[in-house]
């Protein structure tokens, strides 16, 4: 489901709506600030149908923000490894980006290569593809790992 994501163009991850002092208001910021979004609901489709040992979920929830992407996360039995696995999730560095610093997260998929959601430097706010340091210009600050990953 990760790799398929950036087949073609997947917009599923691009906005969320909210009222605000009685105004819509979109707080992915069109798909900018969707890594989050991206991440959780790639764990919280694969709950369903799964047999876990632990009887624990990959994640208990949707999320529209990397804090309590992580938190939750945390409660599910993911924790914090040094090396990079493909299927590892990654949290990179607040970088500074329209007047906002922000982390971002996603998949490791191996050969060096991460696969995130956000519109940064020219991506139109879709799954894309890309160097899991972006080509050393993004500090990684975390890496996540599930028990159920290492299962046979």
């Amino acid at each position: 489901m990760i790799e398929n994501s950036v087949k073609d163009q997947n917009w599923m991850f691009r906005n969320f709506f909210v009222e605000d002092n009685g105004v819509e208001k979109d707080v992915l910021e069109d798909g900018r600030l969707s890594c989050a979004v991206f991440v959780s609901s790639i764990l919280y489709l694969f709950n369903s149908g799964l047999e876990f040992t632990s009887k624990q979920r990959w994640i208990k929830f949707t999320h529209a923000n990397i804090p309590s992407t992580e938190k939750d996360m945390q409660d599910s039995g993911w924790y914090e490894i040094k090396e990079l696995k493909p299927g590892s999730i990654i949290i990179w560095e607040k970088k500074n980006a329209n007047n906002s610093e922000n982390w971002h997260m996603g998949f490791y998929v191996g050969n060096d290569v991460a696969i995130s959601n956000d519109s940064g430097k020219g991506n139109t706010g879709i799954p894309h593809r890309h160097h899991y340091t972006y080509n050393d210009t993004r500090k990684i600050e975390k890496i996540y790992w599930h028990p159920e990953l290492d299962q046979d």
